[in-house]
């Protein structure tokens, strides 16, 4: 049984979503932003305790005058510069315990895990953005006057000045920088990469936040993404703005981004993944020129996925 396309037309699938016409200036704009921001970074050290790991709490301010946390462990005595790997939560949480990705520190890994602001963790949502605002971070800013208030340009904007900080830290090998996260986290990764192509390797895993109008065409603005269809009820009743609408969620729309990455790329799918469509999955993976490979699970949906997480344990673990 499938809910999707077969491998063969994933494969061929490079997006439905229309993509704004100014999409390459609208992100130049935004890293010129980000980069006017003043990180105001403060490091301090963590309640948390591991042998042969100190464990910190990192904060800065992104754009538009957030504070971002972030948990920030370093292999104890160091001698020289050691790779990094950051890791993104899913929609709605947070960066989870400590113990989720002590062990990539305990290997010898600079390991960065970042609260998105607004959601379920410890940084900031400084608002400024019209009617939702409960709810549905995809659509949050999407009435402003100006696509620049996206809630989502923030949050990708906030994972690329992290990787930079961490980049920018003596302790960290820039050349040897891995990123990874499921589901929200896994779109972000993609985000990040194609925002800072410096960075090295990248395993997202059923990636979030791509191709907005093939999801809505499948009839899945559920779960996730259940605020597409709360957005035309509550806003646009009659559809009306179809088309404008969801040209401008293009913004946000990693498939359009994803031709940026230069980093080497492993993607996780379930082929019975009703939450993120395959195809959109695929979409974003199409787009992508640097080496690259996917892993598909037949059988499996929008879950754990078996094995996952030990595959890119070993993958980043090429560039200890």
């Amino acid at each position: 049984m499938l809910v999707d396309k077969p491998v063969e037309e994933l494969l061929q699938y490079t997006g439905r979503n229309p993509r704004p016409a100014d999409f390459d200036a609208y992100w130049e704009r935004a890293l010129a932003e980000m980069r006017c921001t003043d990180p105001q970074i403060r490091i301090t050290p963590a309640e948390f305790k591991y042998p042969g790991v100190e464990c910190f709490d990192l904060r800065f301010t992104g754009v538009r005058n957030a504070v971002i946390y972030a948990k920030l462990m370093k292999p104890a005595k160091l001698t020289a510069p050691v790779p990094a790997m950051i890791f993104f939560h899913g929609y709605a949480g947070n960066s989870k315990d400590w113990m989720n990705t002590v062990s990539y520190a305990a290997a010898g890994f600079v390991t960065v895990c970042m609260d998105c602001r607004g959601q379920g963790g410890k940084s900031e949502d400084t608002g400024g953005h019209k009617f939702n605002t409960l709810h549905g971070q995809i659509i949050r800013g999407l009435d402003n006057e100006s696509p620049d208030d996206l809630l989502f340009r923030q949050i990708m904007l906030d994972t690329a000045q992290l990787a930079g900080i961490v980049m920018d830290m003596p302790e960290v090998d820039r050349k040897r920088v891995g990123v990874t996260g499921h589901s929200q986290g896994g779109g972000l990764t993609i985000a990040c990469a194609s925002l800072v192509p410096e960075i090295n390797r990248i395993a997202p895993v059923y990636p979030f936040l791509s191709d907005y109008l093939r999801v809505w065409e499948m009839d899945l603005a559920l779960n996730a993404y259940a605020e597409l269809k709360d957005y035309f009820r509550r806003f646009d009743p009659r559809h009306e703005r179809h088309d404008e609408v969801f040209t401008r969620l293009g913004y946000i729309d990693i498939h359009f981004l994803s031709s940026r990455i230069k980093a080497e790329t492993l993607m996780f799918t379930g082929m019975m993944d009703t939450v993120c469509p395959p195809s959109t999955q695929f979409a974003a993976y199409n787009n992508i020129t640097a080496e690259k490979k996917y892993i598909l699970y037949p059988d499996f949906g929008h879950e754990v996925l078996p094995g996952a997480d030990d595959m890119i344990f070993q993958y980043m673990s090429d560039l200890l």
